[in-house]
């Protein structure tokens, strides 16, 4: 249990950081948008071309891992997006609870897994951040053009152009279609964006600190609590269910439960502030759930019989 706290601790650790960081004046305020686009654009696909790149997409029990997983996501993205008629928040504050809701912290994940399954529990985890990152994106910023503030609508056009734009997307299909066409990584080339990738975790966890607000997200309390409550109880069951019915071994099970137990990712506040979306819930959002997964992880794994 140690472990798990400590793979979940220094992610909270760092949202800390943002936070007195930007409150104490240590960076002019006029410094923090660019910081943010550096991230966005050059840093996480830096992470994400590699990662998904190199994975393994065959094997074992990755297939009903990686299955359950996308299911999960959007079983939950359309049971959010029905119940939009009953929530009493407008369009940008939507657009935080639906990323609240199925996007997931990977650089949370994968040091949990290490801890818990270790190198086989990181190889199958390989083979469900290359399948589930395109979904997640392409859903999320289907959302954020729909309700985003200042977006373009539903029309194909404007989600052509979104998509097109969305440089987390773009590396997502970039590394997917690198892994299955056999291309085999080119010296230097990828050495550099594994350097990239370096950087993204915090840096991305430092901008989602300074965002936060607990006086803003103190006005939205239900949305805050049932938004972080349905993707930390939720998700994790929903994932382990769904890969034990899809034939998922003990391992795949157990990776599927703690993908779903992940937080929200840093990555939702920048796509929010990028693409109108209300930043000040969504880094509230994200900051909640890292707590809350670092106590309800290890009860389910308890609950599971993983631990």
């Amino acid at each position: 249990m140690i472990a798990i706290l400590m793979g979940v601790l220094p992610v909270f650790a760092l949202i800390a950081l943002g936070y007195f960081l930007k409150r104490s004046g240590f960076l002019p305020l006029e410094l923090w948008g660019p910081i943010e686009r550096l991230s966005i654009h050059v840093l996480y696909p830096g992470f994400l071309i590699p990662a998904i790149w190199k994975a393994d997409m065959s094997g074992g029990s990755a297939g009903a891992a990686a299955l359950a997983a996308v299911t999960a996501v959007i079983v939950i993205g359309v049971v959010t997006v029905a119940l939009r008629p009953l929530m009493k928040i407008d369009g940008p504050a939507f657009t935080s609870v639906f990323q609240g809701a199925i996007r997931w912290n990977s650089f949370v994940f994968l040091p949990v897994i290490q801890a818990v399954f270790g190198q086989p529990g990181l190889a199958l985890s390989a083979v469900i951040i290359g399948a589930l990152i395109p979904v997640v994106n392409i859903l999320c910023v289907l959302v954020m053009v729909r309700w985003g503030e200042g977006q373009g609508g539903t029309s194909p056009k404007a989600v052509a152009r979104a998509m097109l734009q969305n440089p987390i997307l773009v590396a997502c299909l970039t590394g997917l279609a690198l892994n299955l066409t056999g291309v085999p990584p080119i010296p230097g080339v990828f050495e550099t964006l594994q350097l990239l990738g370096d950087a993204a975790l915090p840096l991305g966890l430092i901008i989602a600190g300074a965002g936060l607000s607990f006086t803003y997200a103190a006005r939205r309390p239900w949305t805050l609590g049932l938004t972080s409550a349905a993707k930390v109880l939720l998700m994790p069951p929903l994932m382990w269910g769904l890969c034990r019915l899809y034939g998922g071994d003990d391992l795949a099970q157990g990776v599927a439960l703690l993908c779903g137990a992940a937080p929200g990712a840093a990555a939702s506040y920048v796509l929010a502030r990028q693409m109108g979306g209300d930043a000040p819930l969504m880094a509230g959002i994200v900051a909640l759930t890292t707590v809350t997964s670092a106590l309800t992880i290890p009860l389910f794994l308890t609950a599971f019989h993983f631990a």
